[in-house]
């Protein structure tokens, strides 16, 4: 049995090394272009240390001693990778409450799914039959769904504005939900089509029925929607179709063709200036904006180049983003938080180790939350110099800690 002091030697040494390798060649790469790199692939060569660290993090959680144990470990994936596939889950639905409070929920759609609370570094169980939650873009409006109704209430644990029973709705699972701003409409996302909700009716505003085909479904795979900040605009879209602008009441003003493979992800500029959409191939993937003066009678070409659009990014396939006043922080496949400006402009990349689930950020800009597919969620604190030398990324981004929602664990982790 190696000890303690050795464990720690080897883990802070390879990964010191690791992580300024991989810092070196990402940026060679993003100066001189990835065919010109003729270097090996760094490895990280700490995975038979993984079962040592484990133990040591829950022996640190048990003993109330998890400060010192980051001091002396600074964390990485490498430790909890091999028990991923049986444990990792999505952290999803981030939402900010206020001060250093979140919401959020664990699981897809198709999974069982528990909400929680962090507040600061607490964490409390919400209600188990909460499943899915939202946040409206302006006005602090919550969305809450169980498998009966849809709520929308004024802050979080505030006065209920109104309540939407079910139909169509009340056996499909929820991919994610968006209250509109005044709380009197939801915008719906499932795998069985995209909805607005009123207390009148349930609409599917995607995908368009054809009617000439009379065993036409409305199954959909990667389906993602947004809503502008002003709620004049809704953005639909899936593997199978282009994206689409709609206006408030889901009536098509324009559609944009994916760049890569498949539409995938969409989000709108924190002043409504812009629209981003990306589109997907494997892990890969194209991001381009669209100026809100072409959201009407907008025709983007699959495919092509266009004085439509500006090409955001051209690497991420997006799983998850926001934006901030000054540019865009997008969530990608391989595991990097990057930030992105509206003319494409790379601010800087920050790598948590596995596909990014959801994030959200304080309003005042200052803390962001990042869920993963690993089942870790990360509180970083933005503008303040990095922790330790094993970070891997170029801004100035200092995690407080990670907390680790493990299927069949009986404790939260944290690190």
């Amino acid at each position: 049995m190696n000890s303690i002091e050795s464990i720690q030697k080897e883990w802070n040494e390879k990964g010191e090394k690791y992580a300024r390798e991989i810092n070196e060649m990402v940026e060679f790469g993003e100066k001189n272009g990835w065919e010109n790199w003729k270097g090996d692939d760094p490895q990280d060569l700490r995975e038979h240390l993984s079962e040592n660290i484990l133990q040591l993090l829950k022996e640190a959680n048990l003993n109330n001693t998890v400060s010192t144990f980051r001091e002396q470990f600074a964390p990485s994936d490498t430790a909890y990778f091999s028990i991923l596939k049986e444990k990792g889950q999505s952290i999803e639905q981030l939402h900010f409450i206020d001060n250093q409070k979140i919401i959020f929920i664990t699981g897809s759609a198709f999974q069982k799914r528990q909400a929680y609370i962090l507040d600061n570094d607490k964490v409390v169980t919400l209600d188990e039959n909460i499943l899915a939650f939202g946040k409206s873009n302006l006005h602090n409006i919550f969305a809450i769904a169980t498998k009966e109704k849809i709520t929308t209430i004024s802050g979080w644990e505030g006065e209920k504005i109104n309540e939407f029973k079910l139909d169509k709705l009340k056996n499909i699972d929820i991919s994610y939900l968006i209250p509109f701003n005044n709380g009197n409409k939801v915008l719906v996302v499932t795998s069985e089509g995209i909805y607005i909700i009123n207390t009148n009716s349930e609409v599917m505003i995607h995908p368009v029925p054809d009617e000439n085909d009379d065993e036409w479904e409305s199954y959909l795979a990667m389906e993602n929607a947004t809503l502008s900040h002003d709620n004049k605009y809704i953005v639909v879209g899936d593997q199978d179709f282009n994206h689409r602008i709609l206006d408030s009441e889901g009536n098509q003003i324009g559609t944009i063709g994916p760049q890569s493979e498949y539409p995938h992800f969409c989000l709108f500029a924190k002043d409504d200036s812009q629209l981003i959409t990306n589109s997907c191939h494997f892990y890969n993937g194209i991001t381009i904006g669209i100026n809100s003066d072409k959201f009407v009678g907008a025709q983007i070409e699959a495919y092509s180049e266009s004085d439509d659009f500006t090409n955001i990014d051209e690497e991420m396939r997006v799983y998850a983003g926001l934006a901030t006043k000054d540019y865009y922080i997008l969530g990608d496949a391989y595991g990097y938080i990057k930030a992105i400006d509206r003319n494409g402009n790379k601010i800087w990349r920050h790598y948590l180790g596995s596909s990014i689930s959801g994030m959200t950020i304080s309003d005042d800009e200052t803390i962001l939350w990042v869920g993963s597919y690993s089942g870790a969620l990360h509180k970083i604190i933005l503008d303040k110099p990095v922790r330790d030398k094993h970070t891997i990324g170029n801004g100035n981004l200092y995690e407080t800690f990670r907390l680790f929602f493990w299927k069949d664990e009986p404790q939260i982790w944290k690190w």
